[in-house]
C-alpha cells in the first residue's frame, strides 16, 4: 500500500502514528480485506485491535452487510453458546422463545470475536465446526443450519501458552490464524506516543474549553521512556487528567511524574511488561510484578532499618512514633545536631522508633487486595473493575466468588 492510501486509511479511522509495526498491520488488513480468510489479531489490551476488523469489513465485498463486534470475555460461560449460535424455545430455563444468535444474524456479513482466548473449550469446538463447514446447531436443537460469515478474532492472551495448558484448541488456533496480524504495544511505537498525547490533549482542551497543553523536551523524552502497561487507553486517560487538573499548561517531566509517569528504562519494573510484549497479559503476570515490587519494598525498608540502627542516636526533638503499618511505614524526618558521643538516658527510651518487620503477603492475599480495591474504586461496577485489572468479567466474577467479595 502506498503512502497516500495509508494516510487516507489513518485519517478515516482516526489512527495516529507512523511506527513501522503499525503501518505493517494496516497494510496486511487492507490486503486481506478482499478475501474471506479468517484473521487473528494479537496484541496487548488497549493497543487498538478493534480498528483492524472494521477496516477489513469496510474494504471487503461484505461492506454493505451486517458487522457485529462481540466481546467473548464479557458473556457468562453458561449463556455464550446461546448468544453465538442461538437456541430453541424451552432449551433451558428462561428460554421463552427462539433466539437466532450472532452467527445467524451476521449471515453474509462479518463477525468480530474479541477476547476469543476466553472462550470455553466446548464453545471452541462449535466455533471450529463453523469455520470448517459453515454449519452450526442451535442450543436445544438437532437441526443443522448454514451461515456464510467472515470471522475475525482478536486476543491479548498468549495463545501458545494457552494451548500448552489445554485451555485453547490448537486446531482452532491454526484455523483462526490463517492471516495473523500483530498490533504493537504503545511502548514500541517511539514518537507515536508524543503524537497521540498531543492529539488527546488537544481534543480534551477543546472539549473542556481550556488552554492547550505544551510538552517540554524532557517531558517528551519521559513519555517515550515510560512503558505504558495500559497502552493507548492509559495514555488517553493520563492526557485527560493532565488537561483537567494541571494548572500549568506547559508540562515538564516533573509534572508528568506527579501523574505516575516515570522513567522505566533503568528500573526492574519491566517484568510484567516483558511478558505482555509476548502476548501474555494476564492477571497472573500482574501478581508476579506485585510480588516483585513488594519484595523490593521489603529490602528497602530493611536497609532503612540498618541505617537507623547504625546511627544509634535519638534527637531530643524527635516525636514519639510507633509504626503500625508494616507495609508503608515511614520514619519521621528531622535534622540531627552534630554529636561525638551519645548517651541515651532511660527517660528518653520512649522516643525510640519501633520497627516492625513486614510480614510477607502471599500471592493470593495480594490478588484479593487488588481486586477488592479495584471494586471499591469502581463502586462495585464489575465491567470497569475488570478493565482496570486487565482481566475478563468472567474471570473477575470467579475471583469475587472465590474470595467472598460480593457487595453486601
Amino acid at each position: 500500500m502506498n503512502e497516500s492510501n495509508l494516510q487516507t486509511i489513518k485519517q478515516r479511522y482516526g489512527i495516529v502514528g507512523n511506527a513501522p509495526e503499525l503501518n505493517r498491520a494496516l497494510d496486511v488488513a487492507v490486503q486481506v480485506a478482499s478475501t474471506d480468510l479468517s484473521v487473528l489479531i494479537q496484541g496487548e489490551s488497549g493497543v487498538g485491535k478493534e480498528v483492524i476488523p472494521r477496516i477489513i469489513h469496510d474494504k471487503s465485498a461484505r461492506k454493505h452487510q451486517k458487522y457485529f463486534a462481540i466481546n467473548c470475555g464479557s458473556i457468562p460461560e453458561g449463556t455464550i453458546d446461546s448468544e453465538l449460535f442461538g437456541h430453541e424455545k424451552g432449551a433451558f430455563t428462561g428460554a421463552v422463545g427462539e433466539r437466532e444468535g450472532y452467527f445467524g444474524a451476521a449471515d453474509k456479513g462479518t463477525l468480530f470475536l474479541d477476547e476469543v482466548g476466553e472462550l470455553p473449550l466446548s464453545t471452541q469446538a462449535r466455533l471450529l465446526r463453523v469455520l470448517e463447514t459453515g454449519e452450526y446447531i442451535r442450543v436445544g436443537s438437532s437441526e443443522v443450519k448454514k451461515t456464510d460469515v467472515r470471522i475475525i478474532a482478536a486476543t491479548n492472551v498468549n495463545i501458545q501458552k494457552a494451548i500448552s495448558e489445554g485451555k485453547f484448541r490448537e486446531d482452532l488456533y491454526y484455523r483462526l490464524a490463517t492471516i495473523p496480524i500483530n498490533m504493537p504495544p504503545l511502548r514500541a511505537r517511539g514518537r507515536d506516543i508524543e503524537m497521540l498525547f498531543r492529539k488527546f490533549a488537544s481534543s480534551f482542551a477543546e472539549r473542556y474549553m481550556l488552554d492547550p497543553i505544551v510538552l517540554t523536551d524532557d517531558a517528551k523524552m519521559l513519555l517515550q521512556s515510560y512503558k505504558w502497561p495500559g497502552n493507548i487507553r492509559q495514555l488517553k486517560n493520563v492526557a485527560e487528567q493532565i488537561c483537567l487538573i494541571s494548572q500549568e499548561r506547559t508540562i515538564t517531566a516533573d509534572a508528568l511524574i506527579q501523574f505516575g509517569i516515570t522513567d522505566d528504562s533503568n528500573t526492574g519494573g519491566g517484568l510484567v511488561l516483558a511478558n505482555q510484549a509476548q502476548g501474555q497479559h494476564s492477571y497472573e503476570n500482574e501478581r508476579e510484578w506485585l510480588v516483585h515490587a513488594l519484595t523490593s519494598l521489603g529490602k528497602e525498608v530493611k536497609e532503612l532499618k540498618e541505617m537507623i540502627n547504625s546511627q544509634a542516636f535519638i534527637h531530643p526533638q524527635a516525636p514519639t512514633h510507633i509504626l503500625q503499618d508494616a507495609d508503608y511505614a515511614v520514619a519521621p524526618a528531622y535534622e540531627p545536631a552534630p554529636v561525638t558521643h551519645i548517651n541515651i538516658p532511660s527517660e528518653n527510651v520512649q522516643n525510640v522508633v519501633e520497627y516492625v518487620e513486614p510480614t510477607p503477603r502471599s500471592m493470593k492475599e495480594v490478588e484479593e487486595m487488588q481486586i477488592k480495591e479495584a471494586l471499591q474504586r469502581n463502586h462495585f461496577n464489575r465491567s470497569k473493575a475488570a478493565k482496570e485489572l486487565g482481566i475478563s468479567e468472567r474471570t473477575l466474577y470467579r475471583r469475587i466468588k472465590d474470595y467472598g467479595l460480593e457487595k453486601e
